[in-house]
């Protein structure tokens, strides 16, 4: 008797597990770009982005400590979490979550390289705006790779400073953001 109920645990358990198709990582990137022809240093990167996606849905989301962001002059990177900036300790997370519209072109279990509409709300500075992407996917084997590139206007999410005004930073910074899920 022990044996069947561990049995049919077992079964239940794979038979889960299987029919789970939500992909997560700790470790996607995102890199924030908002150099000029004045200043090549506004640019940094931050490795321990959460991100997810629903390969049977099509949700996609992530989420970003903004004090986690490194630029290559700490100066910067004090600037940049200040409150006339990011105020990281009053809008400490940066978050997306939107959804892949043309799901039907992307075969999570066929290797290839597909173009994902991607449409959602940024969540930025305590201002949620709506970003429409492509992302590009890759699946090879049981990996999946996704990168994506936009642009964000600074002013309407309330971000502005001085350097702003001053072409030092771009108004719309590139934002890249690249997740591994395996």
């Amino acid at each position: 008797m022990k044996k069947s109920i561990i049995l049919f645990a077992m079964i239940g358990l794979t038979t889960f597990a299987f029919a789970q198709k939500k992909q997560t990582t700790t470790s996607a990137i995102i890199i924030f770009d908002a150099t000029t022809s004045l200043d090549k240093l506004p640019k940094a990167d931050n490795k321990t982005v959460i991100a997810s996606l629903d390969t049977k849905t099509g949700n996609v989301a992530f989420e970003s400590v903004i004090k986690s962001f490194t630029f290559s002059n700490p100066k910067m990177q004090e600037h940049f979490n200040g409150d006339k900036w990011m105020d990281s300790d009053k809008f400490a997370t940066a978050t997306f979550s939107g959804k892949i519209t043309n799901l039907s072109a992307v075969n999570f279990k066929k290797d290839g390289t597909y173009n994902a509409n991607i449409t959602g709300d940024l969540s930025l500075h305590g201002v949620s705006k709506p970003i429409t992407t492509v992302a590009t996917i890759i699946v090879l084997g049981k990996t999946i790779s996704t990168t994506t590139n936009f642009s964000v206007k600074l002013a309407d999410y309330g971000v502005n400073g001085g350097a702003i005004a001053a072409g030092k930073v771009a108004t719309e910074p590139k934002i890249s953001v690249i997740a591994d899920f395996k």
